[in-house]
This record gives structure tokens, sequence and C-alpha cells, in this order.
């Protein structure tokens, strides 16, 4: 297969993406319109980075080249599932905590860290990915909502707001953060590492390292920023333990 054509100047080339724009802005609107006076502002700042991020993945050169760069491509990888997911967590108002059945075994700790993983890995894999470049449609109405879904849905008890209601402990979750480092850095690793092209010559060889390289470091930086998150999310969580049980033996010494 010939390598994707690249006609067009990279920095000039923006698009507007309805598709996701559209549904961005709505959610968007929703979250103002039921949240503005009910949440915190450093969770409002959370959200709209998260929003922001995914403008930037889709409608910038990142979005519109991904399909030619293969670097581009892993770059809006990189942002949708490892930056965007966790922001939109963080920014999740603390009063969400949705009692559908589909949604508790899409966010079942378990669940939610083999379907991040499988995406990650699937879609980088020589036929997957071949299929998705070679139809456009799959890339804007399958991998792109499932990079925006299953993310969240991953993040969404190890980043937890209040640190009531959780599925998996503090710990736990710090553990998964740092499991999940093993797959992201093998992924981009072995794509760095290649000695030839394994995506049939559709990208030069030093496109193809330069996001193998992107996913390498880059998802080993991030990482340590969520697992820093978890761990401060841990230590709080010790210190109301350690105030709940001061609270009792107060309560049982006034008797």
């Amino acid at each position: 297969m010939d390598m994707h054509h690249h006609e067009r100047a990279l920095w000039s080339s923006w698009q507007l993406a309805p598709e996701i724009l559209l549904p961005l802005l709505l959610l968007s609107y929703l979250y103002w319109s039921r949240t503005k006076s009910s949440v915190p502002m450093r969770q409002q700042v959370f959200f709209y980075s998260g929003v922001l991020s995914v403008l930037t993945a889709i409608v910038t050169p990142i979005g519109t080249r991904a399909m030619d760069y293969f670097s581009l491509h892993m770059v809006q990888h990189i942002t949708l599932m490892m930056i965007t997911g966790p922001l939109l967590v963080l920014g999740t108002p603390n009063t969400f905590h949705p009692t559908n059945n589909l949604f508790k075994a899409a966010t079942q700790p378990g669940f939610s860290w083999l379907t991040y993983a499988a995406l990650m890995i699937g879609v980088h894999l020589p036929v997957p990915h071949k299929f998705i470049m070679d139809n456009p449609w799959a890339h804007t109405f399958i991998e792109v909502p499932l990079y925006l879904l299953l993310p969240y849905f991953f993040y969404f008890n190890l980043l937890d707001r209040n640190l009531v209601n959780r599925r998996i402990s503090p710990a736990l979750a710090v553990i998964s953060l740092f499991l999940m480092m093993v797959p992201e850095t093998l992924t981009g690793f072995f794509i760095y590492a290649a000695p030839n092209s394994i995506y049939d010559d559709m990208y030069s060889l030093n496109d193809q390292r330069q996001g193998g390289s992107f996913m390498w470091a880059g998802s080993m930086i991030i990482d340590t920023v969520w697992m820093s998150f978890a761990v401060y999310h841990w230590i709080k969580s010790e210190e109301k333990k350690s105030r709940d049980i001061d609270a009792e033996l107060a309560a049982g010494n006034d008797k």
C-alpha cells in the first residue's frame, strides 16, 4: 500500500466535525445550565478543559490530518484517551451517581480496565488499524466515540471526586493506574522499535517511530500525573478514616 498523501499544508488544515462538535456543544450547555451554581469552580475547570481537549484533538490539524500521519493519529489517541477522559471524570458533579445497569456494568473496575486496554492495543494492531485507515467512517463513528467513552468508564472509579460510593479502594485505584502503564508503554515501545513498517508502508518509518515514541514516553508522563491524583485521593481517604476514628473515640470518652 502506498503511503498516505499529504497535499495540503499541515497547519492550515482545520475542520468543523459536526458529528462531534454538536453533541459536545449540547453536553457543555447541559452541564452549564444544570451545574453553574452547584459545582465548585475547580470541577468546572476540569470539565471545560476536557471539552477543550476534545476540540483540540478533533477540529485542529491534529484531527484533520490524523488519517494521514501516524504521529498525529497517536497524538489524537493519547489526548482523547489519557487526557480528556480523566478531565471529564474530575469535572463530573459529586451528585452524579447513576443507577443505570449498563453504566454500572461499563464502569465495573475489572471490565473497564480490560476494555480500555483492549481498545488501546487493538486499534494499533495492523489489521484493525488498516481497516480504520481505509474506512474513514470507522474512525469517525466508531474509533473516536470509543476513545471518549471507554476512558471515562475506566477512570470513573479511579479519580472519584468526593471519595464516596467507590467501587474500588483508593489503594487499588493507584495499583490499577500503575498496571495500565504496562500495556500502554509496551504498545508504544513495540511500534517504535519495529525495524520495518508494520502497517504495509502506509506511513514513513520515521512517522511510525515518532508515533510510537509519543505513545511510549507520553503515556508514562501523563499516567504519572493521574497516579499523583490517585495517591492524593488515597492520602485524603486515610486522613478521613483517622478523623472518623478520632471522632468515635472522643464520643466514647464523653459517655
